[in-house]
């Protein structure tokens, strides 16, 4: 059964950092894609980052919003991948959900929700200015 936990939201002021953990149990980062979305009150979810490996390389994929702030990046000893987030600002304030797909899906967008078919509880991330 996979599981994925999120761990490490907080309340920070304008300009702070995060370092937000994905633990997975009963799955495999390599070959798969997992993503980091998040979710303001009244919106969509919106995906954040992402990142699929291979032993030889990975492709790393961010949303504009947040390029040169965010880091993603995996442990593969503890299978644990992290955002880091640096130069946070208030709209950065949302639930954050790590997001696992079963297997690659070569049509699939790493932005896209139903790419995924494992999700986390969630983590919140308050900014306040």
């Amino acid at each position: 059964q996979v599981q994925l936990v999120e761990s490490g939201g907080g309340s920070v002021q304008a300009g702070g950092s995060l370092r937000l953990s994905c633990a997975a149990s009963g799955y495999t980062f390599r070959r798969n894609r997992v993503a980091w979305f998040r979710q303001a009150p009244g919106k969509e979810r919106e995906g954040v980052a992402a990142i699929y490996m291979t032993s030889a390389y990975s492709n790393i994929y961010y949303a504009d919003s947040v390029k040169g702030r965010f880091t993603i990046s995996p442990d593969n000893d503890k299978n644990t991948v992290y955002l880091q987030m640096n130069s946070l600002k208030p709209e950065d304030t949302a639930m954050y959900y790590c997001a696992a797909e079963s297997s690659f899906k070569y049509g699939g967008s790493w932005y896209a929700p139903l790419t995924y078919e494992y999700w986390g509880q969630g983590t919140q991330v308050t900014v306040s200015s």
